[in-house]
């Protein structure tokens, strides 16, 4: 499970709680089921107007998205793993790398490597490669966009609510109490809107969005080390190269190690 979308979730609603109880304001005011009508099957209904049906099939997928852990392979050991297979290349060459693609589980670096293994040229590699991470990047867009067009109508809708309210609110005008209860009442729809939209479905999209970008990035990786490979490169040129996609601090350590020899020792 991604700790960090339930904590976060978790801290929002404390956040909220705790925050109404020191302005003297009961909890219980949320449970209003005109309001959490009107901001969740509104936004829900103007989403799915929003979106074509195949797009809003995939929803219930881009929740578990969120709340699962992404599985992404270490980059220094997908290094380590790129510079071994450039050096059982230089000694036997490529075709010695067929054996290696029934040990790897990811689709994506299997088929590079296959399509190398096949003597296909490096342009016509990385274009299908390139064109396969572009599809991914446009489907996890269409996801995410949903979560932020949620975040931009409940707001919106919340105005509506509360404008609703309002509206009955006039009908208690001869009674000074139940007239301050019902405009109470009507601002919790509004507060209901902001709260989903920009603490729930706006920080959603943004993951959604990170997590694209971190898988894209690891793909790339495995591109331009596949690409090394099939130019034959020298292990230690390759290990140099990928060795920009690691944070300063690691790469710096890395480098250090493959110029002690740890790494291709």
């Amino acid at each position: 499970m991604d700790k960090t979308s339930l904590i976060g979730v978790i801290l929002a609603f404390i956040a909220i709680g705790v925050g109404m109880v020191f302005k003297g304001v009961s909890p219980a005011v949320l449970v209003n089921p005109a309001a959490i009508l009107i901001i969740l099957l509104g936004t829900a209904s103007a989403v799915v107007i929003a979106f074509p049906t195949s797009e809003i099939k995939r929803v219930p997928k881009l929740f578990a998205i969120l709340f699962k852990e992404q599985k992404t392979q270490n980059t220094t050991e997908l290094i380590r793993m790129f510079s071994e297979w450039a050096q059982l290349a230089r000694k036997e060459g490529l075709l010695a790398l067929e054996t290696k693609t029934n040990e790897i589980d990811d689709p994506f670096l299997k088929n590079g490597l296959s399509l190398s293994v096949d003597g296909q040229s490096a342009e016509y590699i990385r274009d299908v490669l390139s064109e396969e991470i572009e599809a991914m990047e446009d489907r996890h867009r269409a996801g995410a966009l949903i979560f932020s067009q949620a975040g931009t109508y409940a707001p919106t809708l919340g105005v509506l609510g509360a404008v609703i309210g309002l509206i009955a609110a006039l009908g208690h005008m001869d009674d000074a109490e139940g007239l301050g209860h019902a405009i109470s009442a009507a601002f919790v729809a509004t507060l209901l809107g902001i709260f989903t939209g920009y603490v729930l479905w706006h920080p959603f999209a943004n993951k959604l969005k990170r997590k694209s970008q971190l898988e894209a990035r690891e793909k790339y990786l495995m591109i331009e080390g596949i690409l090394s490979i099939l130019e034959g490169e020298a292990p230690r040129v390759i290990e140099q190269k990928l060795a920009s996609y690691l944070p300063i601090s690691e790469r710096k350590k890395f480098l250090e190690e493959a110029e002690s020899g740890v790494i291709n020792e």
